[in-house]
């Protein structure tokens, strides 16, 4: 798969040759980071506090809220670790401070080990000095505490000059069950889909940002079909994961899905199909996933009403049910609901609200038997999404939230309300 990287000085998207030659700049990363997210997982690196000359700290929390990031650049000890790994970086990516007695004390599968190595040979201070170690050693020694490595080739980084498949290849058996990315030289969706077949991810910027590869060729290139037609099953998912229906896309479609981040998938009857564009029921695409087979996708995508099925149903098996169509109901009635009505009055009257709030928190809070705390419970979760629709909040934007208070391996206080991550207690136990 593609990691699109997006590396940051002064709090602008740059790339650089041999990693000192400023190359472009690619100016604000925001729409960067909209457009990359498609893929998955984004590199974000922080180019100024990798050299020491300052930090791009709240951009890259920004960026960290608009899409899943990896982030690298200056993180040299635990404080700065544990800080990315609490302000919602998916895993945070270590340079020199890959130290067996540092990397012990975070939790394994969010760490990934940045190895550079030219000809093979790891080098370090920016690159400047060798190490006599080969990248190999490196990894067997690392591999126990890591859930990845990132393995630059130097000497093609910035130069588009295609990368080293062989040693991608040794790289990927040395690292065993730590997933591997490559960066340096990758320019062409040829070598991503050959990296893929390795076992292998591959980060890319520049060809990305010079326009020699289209993104949406490079999320596409480890797809492989079996059918006569060459089509790929297309799963399409809302924002909870409730599966909407069943299309299928080609590579054109993909490309134009990826680039317009709109639904677009293909036709047997008619071709390029852009989803809702004589109904309105129109599909802003957010993610891209590649099974584990690379056969078929998952389209996770912004649907608008009615809904996805001809039949103007959310779903191609009818209507969905339970928070999902809550949601979607309150929605409406705060459009529509007439004067006088129950959640009209909810919701214009927040004083009424809070007491109903306060008056079924405390229900549910005394009630015993199962019955009745599915009960008290389903009038908690009513009047929270009253709540929600009032202020315009989605549930995908508290799902949202909550996924990266679960990212969060710092303890809390006993006073904070937060809550704990899966992590907390134990932010390393997978290690050895």
């Amino acid at each position: 798969m593609i990691i699109p990287s997006i590396d940051l000085m002064d709090g602008q998207a740059v790339q650089l040759i041999g990693g000192k030659e400023r190359e472009l700049d690619a100016g604000d990363p925001r729409p960067l980071a909209e457009r990359f997210r498609v893929a998955g997982e984004i590199a974000v690196i922080d180019l100024d506090a990798a050299l020491s000359q300052g930090s791009n700290e709240e951009t890259i929390r920004e960026l960290c809220r608009m899409a899943p990031c990896r982030v690298g650049g200056g993180i040299r000890d635990e404080a700065r670790a544990r800080m990315w790994l609490d302000a919602g970086a998916e895993k945070i990516i270590l340079g020199t401070a890959a130290r067996p007695e540092l990397l012990e004390k975070l939790p394994r599968h969010r760490l990934i080990a940045a190895l550079d190595a030219v000809d093979g040979e790891v080098v370090v201070e920016g690159w400047t000095e060798k190490t006599g170690r080969h990248v190999l050693d490196r990894i067997e020694e690392l591999r126990p505490y890591v859930g990845g490595f990132l393995v630059t080739f130097v000497e093609r980084e910035g130069r588009l000059g295609g990368t080293d498949e062989e040693l991608a290849r040794k790289v990927v058996e040395a690292a065993g069950d730590a997933r591997v990315t490559i960066a340096g030289g990758v320019t062409t969706t040829d070598e991503i889909a050959a990296l893929d077949r390795l076992g292998a991810d591959a980060q890319v910027g520049m060809a990305l940002y010079k326009g020699l590869m289209d993104l949406g060729d490079a999320v596409a290139a480890p797809l492989k079909s079996d059918r006569p037609d060459g089509l790929f099953p297309t799963v399409i998912c809302d924002e909870r994961g409730v599966a909407l229906g069943l299309a299928y896309s080609d590579a054109a479609s993909i490309r134009e899905a990826v680039g317009s981040r709109t639904g677009v998938y293909h036709s047997r009857r008619r071709g390029l199909w852009r989803k809702g564009e004589s109904s309105g029921a129109t599909q802003e695409l957010l993610r891209v996933d590649l099974d584990c087979d690379r056969d078929t996708l998952r389209f996770t995508v912004r649907q608008k009403t009615p809904g996805f099925c001809h039949e103007d149903t959310w779903t191609c098996w009818g209507e969905d049910r339970g928070l999902g169509a809550l949601e979607r109901t309150l929605r409406a009635r705060a459009e529509s609901a007439p004067e006088g009505s129950y959640t009209r009055k909810l919701l214009d009257d927040r004083e009424l609200l809070t007491a109903k709030l306060l008056e079924e928190a405390q229900e549910l809070a005394d009630a015993v038997s199962p019955d009745e705390v599915t009960w008290e419970s389903a009038d908690v979760l009513y009047f929270t999404m009253v709540a929600m629709t009032r202020a315009g909040v989605s549930l995908a934007d508290v799902e949202r939230h909550l996924h990266q208070r679960s990212l969060r391996v710092s303890r809390r206080s006993s006073g904070d309300s937060s809550s704990e991550s899966d992590s907390d207690t134990a932010s390393n136990k997978e290690n050895p």
